[in-house]
């Protein structure tokens, strides 16, 4: 049994749903479609493995803080279908309690929700969406090998909104090959439009081994230019503030009081459990990750074993630098107690951090070198 939290931080919880309909061209997440999988796994059993998951948890956290925040992420975890999706979350209510006025967040591609499913979702207890729009231009959904249109996008936002969501978050991707300054523009200014109150914007990265990297490779594609990301980072930045929207995290803007809860206790080193294949959990400063492929995980659960791959136990010093890494990404910044203070004075006059009041804050500028800004601090 994991030991009692002292402090009592806020408790999350994570369910990852692995599955997908197709794979994108630039993904590397831990996701198979069902030809991957073969006949190995099955969606239709699915939940019932996370729910033995979720009850097994139960007896591996000592104390009763009950659930703050519920993020179900993927894959696409709406493949699963509404009610199972609310089973997953009911259990996790019977387990271990929700508490009053809990965000309950779940990831989605436009085109595997209906209005019904929204409905069923908002119903059970689901109090935000998170649709993955990565761009309204076509020709950059074919470089992405997204299956869905730019305008089941627009229609998706709308049917959240009509499902009772007024929490409707929308993700991009910019610097994609092909890409131009007006096709981020159009893309961004039509989900303002469509009336998201949370804008998750990343650049493309090209990761080893997928079908993008093949690609560019072979000279089919040109890699991502990082002066150009930078520019459209700018631009993302003063449209989304013109919109209302205050960026709290490196990438990522809400209107205010629509921050995503659960994401800021992963950057203010709170607790939460990871349930699912490869999901990974931190409570009391030990962290674990789950068997990553969900044979392995489903065989392990349904034995009755604990799914557990590996675990850390996170030293003084790895948390100091981790709380430098993630505390620095967000408009909060950290504490400039303990900071070496020639660092602090070089790159406040390099305009990368600013003081305020006894915290460090990143610049607009210290944003696009915000790796580069944590290793200089960096103990």
């Amino acid at each position: 049994m994991l030991p009692s939290s002292v402090s009592h931080p806020p408790l999350g919880f994570y369910v990852h749903v692995p599955f997908c309909a197709s794979r994108c061209g630039y993904c590397d997440f831990n996701t198979y479609t069902a030809e991957e999988l073969g006949a190995g796994v099955s969606r239709a059993t699915y939940a019932d493995t996370v729910i033995e998951e979720i009850r097994w948890a139960r007896g591996q956290v000592a104390d009763d803080r009950p659930v703050s925040t519920v993020f179900v992420g993927g894959g696409t975890p709406t493949l699963l279908g509404a009610r199972d999706l609310v089973r997953i979350l009911e259990v996790i209510r019977a387990e271990f309690g929700l508490e009053a006025g809990a965000e309950v967040t779940t990831e989605a591609n436009p085109d595997s929700v209906s209005p019904a499913m929204l409905e069923e979702l908002r119903a059970g207890g689901f109090t935000r969406v998170s649709f993955g729009v990565q761009s309204l231009a076509p020709h950059v959904l074919a470089v992405l090998e997204r299956t869905h249109t730019p305008g089941r996008s627009l229609e998706a936002i709308a049917e959240a909104r009509a499902a009772g969501f007024t929490r409707v978050s929308a993700d991009l991707i910019y610097a994609t090959p092909g890409e131009t300054d007006a096709d981020l523009e159009g893309s961004l200014q039509a989900v303002l439009d469509a009336g998201v109150d949370h804008l998750s914007a990343y650049s493309l990265i090209v990761e080893d081994g997928t079908r993008l990297a093949a690609r560019v490779r072979r000279d089919e594609l040109p890699a991502p230019d990082d002066d150009v990301a930078a520019d459209r980072y700018r631009l993302i930045d003063t449209m989304a503030s013109a919109a209302g929207l205050q960026w709290y995290e490196v990438s990522n803007w809400a209107l205010p009081g629509s921050e995503c809860r659960h994401n800021l206790g992963y950057w203010s080193d709170a607790d939460w459990w990871g349930a699912g294949p490869g999901a990974h959990g931190h409570l009391d400063g030990r962290r674990w990750w789950n068997l990553k492929h969900p044979a392995t995980y489903a065989r392990a659960v349904d034995q009755g074993e604990a799914p557990i791959a590996g675990e850390e136990t996170v030293d003084a010093q790895g948390r100091a630098l981790e709380r430098i890494m993630l505390g620095m990404r967000t408009r909060q910044g950290i504490a400039r107690e303990g900071l070496p203070a020639e660092i602090v004075t070089e790159l406040t006059d390099e305009q990368l951090i600013e003081v305020v009041g006894d915290h460090v804050v990143l610049t607009s500028s210290g944003r696009l070198l915000a790796d580069a800004v944590v290793r200089r601090l960096a103990p």
